[in-house]
């Protein structure tokens, strides 16, 4: 009973029990503080305006709470005091835990970093890229290459296009043992392969509410530029449309090239997609944006569903990331599922499922619906 009591008292915060009659044991009290200094609501920088109140309070938490929770209180810290500036300071980043939050933040930070902190930001970005890298990179290959594995296999081969090993296997039940030799009724093989099979352009919107989808886009685009199969084209967008393509060997100078927290013109970008097509039945184009169109919404409409009449392969992302998309244009995103354009949030673990679905032709909409469900 007593530890229900001191539980309920730590969620409340101390305004709960201003009179302190609820025991609170000896090692829950500097949680008790934390807690206080972030969630108190009659608190305004409850932490401190200076880098070592931070520094001093981001250390307490990762003592009481596992990192999980300590990602999650960080981002609050962030929110609800108004202390993304005390990002600055380098000290304060080598402290930090890592997370694709924390990196959004830091991009949206990236025009005015100092000289001393941009080092300290690099490392912290870097960390969580070789991070995801290491998460996403096997589902990612595996499920593109599977796909395209899939794509080519034809039970009509040439000559020169059949697989034997496959063949065999397929085939050891109709061995002849008078003939000492198997007479296959089946045989598996390849089509020919075009160096290129596949064009993707990941087009990405970098206002500031898209700062942790930008992360995750970021990486997903360098793993699938690893793969000769594809050919992947990377493009951020605001009011401005800038090709990233080039980055795409290295995720973290890619992702300090970003200027996050601009306008947003998705039809003018659209317009920059098309002049990279090469053809249109080859190409899955992943528009990521929550939707919110500052150009004309006519325009936009009207270029998506020329392109989607063309053959793209289009699918627009409201979010990439963990948590869904809390805010987006409903009715730009009924418009786009009117023009066969699926339009729904997804999460990291799932885009390597979407894209292979998309290699291979597949209904995208099924996605959406289990993402409503």
């Amino acid at each position: 009973m007593e530890e229900k009591l001191e539980r309920w008292r730590l969620i409340l915060g101390k305004k709960a029990d201003p009179k302190g009659e609820v025991p609170i044991a000896e090692q829950s009290k500097g949680m008790d503080d934390v807690l206080d200094a972030l969630y108190d609501s009659e608190k305004k920088g409850g932490l401190g305006k200076s880098s070592p109140n931070v520094n001093k309070w981001l250390g307490n938490i990762r003592k009481y709470f596992p990192k999980a929770v300590v990602q999650l209180m960080q981002r609050d810290a962030l929110d609800r005091l108004g202390l993304d500036q005390l990002l600055l300071e380098p000290e304060l980043l080598e402290t930090v835990e890592a997370d694709p939050d924390l990196v959004g933040t830091l991009l949206t930070l990236n025009k005015v970093l100092p000289n001393k902190t941009r080092e300290s930001a690099r490392i912290v970005v870097r960390k969580v890229v070789e991070q995801l890298e290491k998460k996403l990179r096997y589902p990612m290959e595996q499920a593109i290459r599977g796909s395209l594995h899939r794509a080519t296999r034809t039970r009509r081969p040439k000559l020169n296009e059949i697989d034997w090993h496959q063949t065999i296997r397929t085939n050891l039940k109709h061995y002849q043992q008078s003939l000492n030799t198997i007479i296959p009724e089946v045989l598996i093989g390849h089509g020919k392969k075009r160096r290129q099979m596949k064009q993707v352009i990941l087009l990405i919107d970098q206002s500031g509410s898209m700062a942790t989808s930008v992360v995750y886009a970021s990486v997903f685009g360098a793993i699938m530029a690893s793969l000769q199969s594809i050919k992947t084209h990377l493009v951020i967008f605001d009011t401005s449309v800038v090709d990233l393509t080039k980055h795409l060997s290295d995720p973290v100078d890619l992702l300090f090239a970003t200027q996050l927290g601009g306008g947003t013109d998705i039809s003018k970008a659209l317009a920059y997609a098309h002049q990279l097509i090469e053809n249109p039945l080859d190409t899955i184009l992943v528009l990521i944006s929550d939707l919110f169109e500052g150009g004309s919404e006519e325009e936009m409409l009207r270029r998506a569903a020329s392109m989607k009449a063309s053959g793209v392969q289009f699918v627009s992302l409201l979010a990439l990331n963990d948590k869904g998309a809390p805010a987006f244009h409903k009715g730009m995103a009924a418009y786009f599922s009117q023009l066969d354009i699926p339009a729904f949030a997804c999460t990291p673990d799932v885009f390597p499922e979407l894209m292979a679905a998309a290699l291979q032709k597949e209904d995208l909409s099924r996605f959406a619906e289990l993402t409503q469900k």
